[in-house]
This record gives structure tokens, sequence and C-alpha cells, in this order.
């Protein structure tokens, strides 16, 4: 178990780091920030000279992968952090320092027990791309196949489980000061984090979760998840088919080679909802360096470390929601919040109709290129406070991936309508899923499933279900013990001064996190 001493090392160093790259700034403008928060940021940056534009880029990769992770994902998000620190976040997807190959070496062969030449022909030392988790690099076979080999940067699991465990220490104290801080559920949102981040270093899993999408979205027409290399792959390294194609974001040669920038632009849309709605499994890491454009106008997509799922229900109510807003029935879309229990019941469903009307109908009809899906997620953030909604962390990874396709649609086709694109394939998924045909199958399921179990076990689990909510059960929460019961617990105020100041800093790095983009 850490010391809270460590802790306390930790969060200053990562505090006056930030306060060094003007990355506190934001708090003190930020009317939600808690008074003694807003304070104690101003004590953090006492001294520092701060550059004119917070350089947030510099700040995490400083601070370590885990906060470079954090990064990588609010270079996605300029709804939230704005043009230009996403732009400057940007710097961390793509231009990380490599590991040296010797060392790549090493870790494939140690981790596969046998020399690197029995398992490749031919690896290029020179690294095709280098992140804050994993490098790849381009290989062949022992039997003439070209490859990507993707290998985890030595000691990266442990410096994740370090920094993360401070993550959870100063999120529980935030969360202890209540008000929106509680209401935002710092520990929860760093639960959902650390999920995600513990099955990116676990390269099988992300094998798996490409061969399971890869599976699913075999159907759809040019689309394409590379194929996985099994006996070349393992915890530690992956071993998947080479991708040959252009960047999606290089639109000048995707113009070039003769692509329909806009047909690209409505598949990409298009794919997205399919693996969202129809399949609950999507690709939610699908920034511009992990799509290419094949020959032949297939996208393929790579990087599979970062998956999002949604259950039945959930995928229902976000098709529902989704074509609501494109019709403009926004009573209808209430009235789902209220189902699922995303808005307490003690307000009005009139009333929060109202409020996400003054949302919809500014965007409705116009292009992206005037309003956009990130605006409209920004304008339903705003409301969630004043009816009470809490954080829904199941919900992060598609209102992040949400605008990540949105904002490539866009540089592919600037007068692309969201709407126009994603109504006709919602209102069809509804049909199917939601008409009277699928009502009588969806009866016939369950009603056989319900004979085979005890109507006792099943009326209980049914009973359960209301009070979930649409939201799955939430991530069970590691306890620790708050620094003000420890002391009480002691007796001891020896080192009061200390964890206030550790505490502040933490509460202020966590606040930090979360106005920027922990809290979706």
């Amino acid at each position: 178990m850490t010391r809270p001493a460590t802790h306390i090392l930790r969060l200053l160093s990562w505090g006056r780091t930030l306060a060094r790259h003007g990355g506190l700034r934001i708090i003190e403008t930020d009317p939600n920030t808690p008074p003694q928060v807003r304070r104690l940021s101003r004590i953090a940056r006492f001294g520092t000279i701060q550059p004119r534009i917070p350089d947030y880029a510099g700040a995490f990769q400083d601070i370590g992968p885990a906060a470079i992770k954090l990064g990588q994902t609010l270079a996605t998000r300029p709804d939230i952090v704005g043009e230009e620190a996403a732009n400057n976040l940007l710097t961390l997807q793509d231009s990380l320092p490599p590991v040296p190959f010797p060392a790549i070496r090493a870790e494939i062969e140690s981790t596969f027990g046998r020399p690197l030449d029995e398992l490749y022909a031919s690896v290029d030392p020179v690294p095709v791309g280098a992140a804050s988790i994993a490098q790849v690099h381009r290989a062949v076979t022992s039997d003439g196949r070209a490859v990507a080999i993707k290998v985890l940067r030595p000691g990266i699991r442990e410096k994740f489980a370090r920094d993360i465990d401070t993550y959870e220490w100063a999120a529980a104290h935030l969360e202890a000061l209540g008000g929106e801080a509680s209401r935002l559920r710092p520990r929860l949102v760093i639960a959902n984090f650390k999920r995600w981040t513990v099955r990116e270093l676990d390269l099988r899993r992300e094998a798996a979760s490409a061969s399971e999408l890869g599976e699913a979205m075999r159907a759809f027409p040019r689309y394409r998840v590379p194929a996985i290399d099994w006996d070349r792959t393992n915890g530690r390294v992956m071993t998947l088919d080479w991708v040959e194609g252009i960047k999606i974001s290089e639109t000048a040669a995707l113009d070039a080679a003769g692509h329909d920038r806009p047909e690209l632009a409505r598949r990409l849309v298009l794919s997205f909802l399919t693996q969202a709605i129809s399949h609950g499994l999507f690709h939610a890491d699908m920034h511009q360096g992990n799509l290419f454009v094949e020959p032949d106008g297939t996208i393929a997509a790579i990087d599979f470390g970062i998956m999002g799922r949604i259950d039945r229900r959930a995928r229902v109510w976000l098709a529902e929601i989704l074509y609501g807003l494109t019709t403009g029935n926004y009573r209808r879309v209430a009235e789902i919040h209220f189902e699922a229990q995303y808005v307490p019941p003690h307000h009005s469903v009139d009333e929060f109709a109202t409020a996400l009307r003054a949302v919809g109908e500014p965007m409705r009809g116009k292009p992206v290129s005037e309003l956009s899906v990130g605006q409209m997620l920004d304008g339903l953030f705003a409301i969630t406070r004043d009816f009470d909604m809490q954080t829904q962390p199941h919900l992060l990874l598609l209102q992040k991936t949400m605008v990540m396709v949105e904002g490539i649609a866009t540089s592919l086709d600037p007068a692309i309508n969201m709407w126009d694109v994603s109504a006709p394939f919602v209102r069809d998924w509804i049909r199917d899923e939601l008409g009277p045909e699928a009502a009588i199958a969806e009866r016939i399921r369950s009603g056989v499933e319900t004979l085979q179990r005890l109507p006792g076990l099943v009326r209980r689990i049914e009973d359960r279900f209301p009070e979930r909510g649409g939201a799955p059960d939430p991530l069970p929460l590691p306890r620790i013990e708050l620094m003000w019961d420890r002391r009480r617990r002691r007796g001891s105020g020896g080192a009061i001064v200390s964890h206030i100041l550790a505490l502040a800093i933490g509460a202020m790095l966590a606040w930090t996190a979360l106005r920027l983009g922990w809290s979706g």
C-alpha cells in the first residue's frame, strides 16, 4: 500500500509541472471550481514563469505515461479544451521519442523465450509509430507475410500502476469535498480510466478485441480490421497484418489517389453507428492516425487498445435519443432520460424537454461546418448540472468517439450533415429492433429463457432492472483512507501541514483533469 507521503511527493511534483506549463490557469477561470481549489492553484503556480499559451502536451509528457494517455484523450475533445489546446495535445499522439531497438528486441525475445530470427525474417529497427504505451515496427514473418509488430514499452505497466494509484487517492479526497466535485464522481471516472488502460496494457486483449470487431464488421462494405497473427502475439507483443494505405487525415494524398472524400466521410460515420448501435462494440480510439484508406477505397482501422461496449438496453435508448434529436421529438428524448434514470425523478419531464429543445433546434438541418455534434454535446453537458444528472462513465467513450468521428468526417467533407447521414440508419435500426416483428421475436426468445430458469430468480432479476436505469452497475471502488480520518485514528498532528498541502494539490489536479475531460 502506497504511503500518503509518496502520494504527496508525486502530487506536488505534478502540480508544479502543470504550473510551469500554464496548465492550471484553466481552473482559475472556471466558475464551478471550488473556491479553495482556485486559491490553491494560485499557490501552486507561485514563483513559476508561465507561457502566454498553456503547453498541455509538454506538461503531460513531463509528468509521465498515464498523463500522456489522458492528453491523447483530450486531444480529441476540442469541444471541451478548445481548438488551440487540442492542437497542442495532438503532438502526444504521433511524435513521442521511440525506445531504442535493442531494448525492443530484448522485450520480444524475453516474452517469447525465442530469438527474434526464429519469429520474423526481418524487422525494421526504425519504428513507424511511437506512442505513450507502445511502439510499432514493420516486419516480415518467416513465411513471407508483411506484418506490423506492436510492442509495449519496457516497464510501462509498472509506471501506469504507480501513477493511477495516486490518481485514485487524489480523486477520493476530491470527491469527499462534496458539491460539484461529488456530482462528477471522480472516483468512478478514475475507475473507468483504470479499466480502459489496464486493458490497453494487455496486448492479448487488444488482439481479441480486434478479432471480435473484425467478425462483427465483416458484412460492412469496404471496412477492414487487420487479421491477428496469434502465433506471434502475447501480452506484451502483438503481430497483425500490415496495412498499406493513405492516412485518412492526408486529404491531398487522398485526392491525388482519386478517392471520393464525401463518400469516405459518409461510410466512416455509418461504420461507427453500425459498431455502436448494431453490435454494441465500437473502436473507441478512432483518431486520424488510426485510420487508413487502402488503394481500393477500403477504410482500414488499427490500434484497438480502447474499445467501447454498450448493452442492448442502452443501445435502444441511444438510438431513440439520436433519432429524437434528428426529428425534433424532444419530449421522447426527455422521457428516455427519465426512463434510464439519468435524470432524477423529482425533475419535470416537460422542463427537461424544453432544455433539450434549446440545444437541438439551432442545429437541425445545418451542416457540420456551421454547427456540430461536438457543440451539441457541449450544450447537453451544460444542462446536466441544472437537472442533477450525474456523470455516466459508461457513456464517456461513446461521447468521445462521436466527437472524434465527427472531426474526421468534417475534414473529409466540410459540408457533411451528420444528422442526414445518421437519421436513415437509426430509423431503420429502430424499426428492425422495436417494430412488431422484432417485438414478437423478443417475446419468444425471452419466454424460452424464462422457462429455462427458476421463476423466482427471474423475478428478482427483473425487479432489480429499474434500479439500474440505463447505466451498468458501478465498478467496485478501492477503499481509500482519507487523510483526516487517518489523523483522527492515529491522533497525530505532526504532518498536518504537509497533508493539507497534498490534499490541496491532489484536489486541484483531479479537478483540473475533470474539467479538462475526465468528466466527459
